[in-house]
């Protein structure tokens, strides 16, 4: 009998070890959120959410669009996405984010209450892109429909890290990455900028992915300079690459050079390895950039080039130590003079090296990385030539 009624006991008490999740969701109560857009309209907080539509994902060549976009507004964001219930059929659920529009408006006049908000959901991970709308309102960016990836966000999403790997001008920044920027200092945050090819009401039409070409596109163009939370700017290409050779960041890229008796060649960059230092003397900061890369001759245009020959590799070399270390230049020019921002993060160098007198320099450090001395050391080797020695246009030439 005792042990009867043990069992049963026993048994009670495990049953409640199996009760469930207390706060599971079924996925047919929840709207999949992929992309949010945030604005600011006059004092006014609008809010975007471009949703999946799981019945044409299932069923590809439907009738309607893949995705489904949903705004509102309010004077906070909390409350405007709170009020996003009131038209959407489900709970918009932003756990599968991949990517986050900021306004132009908006981060002129600040993201911290955005990053503040995201931060603190514990719903939405960290692992999705931030970009800044140019020209055109972060919500009009969800409402383009693309090609070859049915889901608009999927394609900024990778579309971004593709550029990225190849181009370098564009770069990658998470939540996490930059809420480091915003809370640590000493390194200003930058986010790749993303704009509208064509109109935007073409765009929302489910006719515009059925041109071999559409006319209207998303593509990411600049980068978008903050001081703090506020944008004060934008780096055009060869300026972002600038800042991504100093950085460390650029994985892989195209250089062009001229050549002697006219005509281009262009230089794929296989390998980068950059190391910035900065350091106090004498109660000045100084910084360092130095970048080494191998590349190799993908591009000939150049009917003259001899590239059998030594100093011909040797002057392609030069040329293309000179392309990086002006573009590196006018970056620095650029946000020494014109923002007075730093992004490279020389305050985290100085920081690490002299933290005494970062103390001292901490709170206006962009009036001190505005007169900042830096020297720019590039060095360059070419190893290959492709799986061709001369150009044939040199051969008709002759």
């Amino acid at each position: 009998m005792k042990r009867t009624l043990y069992q049963l006991v026993s048994g009670s008490l495990i049953l409640f070890l199996l009760s469930g999740c207390w706060d599971a969701n079924e996925l047919n109560e929840l709207a999949i959120a992929v992309a949010y857009g945030i604005d600011k309209v006059d004092e006014d907080y609008l809010v975007t959410a471009q949703v999946v539509n799981p019945g044409e994902i299932e069923q590809a060549g439907g009738f309607t669009t893949p995705v489904t976009v949903y705004q509102e507004n309010a004077d906070t964001l909390l409350e405007a996405f709170r009020r996003m219930t009131t038209i959407a059929p489900r709970r918009i659920y932003g756990s599968h984010l991949r990517i986050l529009v900021i306004g132009e408006e908006l981060a002129k006049e600040g993201i911290g209450d955005v990053i503040d908000l995201l931060s603190r959901d514990p719903e939405i991970r960290n692992d999705f892109y931030i970009v800044v709308s140019r020209d055109v309102m972060a919500g009009d960016t969800l409402q383009v429909l693309t090609s070859l990836e049915d889901i608009p966000a999927n394609k900024l999403y990778a579309a971004l890290e593709t550029s990225e790997k190849n181009w370098a001008p564009t770069l990658t920044v998470t939540l996490d990455q930059l809420s480091a920027h915003l809370m640590e200092g000493g390194m200003e945050p930058m986010l790749t900028g993303v704009e509208v090819k064509g109109k935007v009401s073409t765009g929302e039409s489910k006719e515009n992915v059925t041109h071999i070409q559409p006319q209207t596109q998303l593509q990411y163009h600049g980068t978008a300079v903050f001081r703090e939370d506020k944008l004060v700017g934008w780096l055009n290409d060869p300026e972002s690459k600038g800042v991504h050779y100093a950085l460390n960041r650029v994985k892989s890229t195209i250089v062009v050079v001229p050549c002697e008796n006219g005509g281009k060649a262009g230089i794929e960059l296989i390998d980068t390895d950059a190391e910035l230092k900065a350091k106090a003397i004498n109660h000045q900061p100084y910084g360092s950039i130095k970048v080494q890369v191998e590349g190799k001759v993908s591009d000939v245009e150049c009917r003259q080039l001899d590239l059998s020959k030594k100093e011909t590799i040797s002057d392609l070399e030069k040329k293309t130590e000179k392309d990086i270390e002006g573009k590196i230049h006018e970056a620095l020019t650029v946000t020494q003079g014109e923002y007075e921002s730093d992004v490279f993060g020389f305050g985290k160098a100085i920081h690490r090296s002299s933290p005494a007198y970062w103390k001292t320099v901490e709170k206006n450090w962009d009036q001190h990385f505005k007169d900042m001395q830096v020297d720019v050391n590039v060095d360059v080797t070419i190893r290959r030539t492709g799986t061709i020695g001369n150009s044939p246009l040199k051969r008709i030439e002759e």
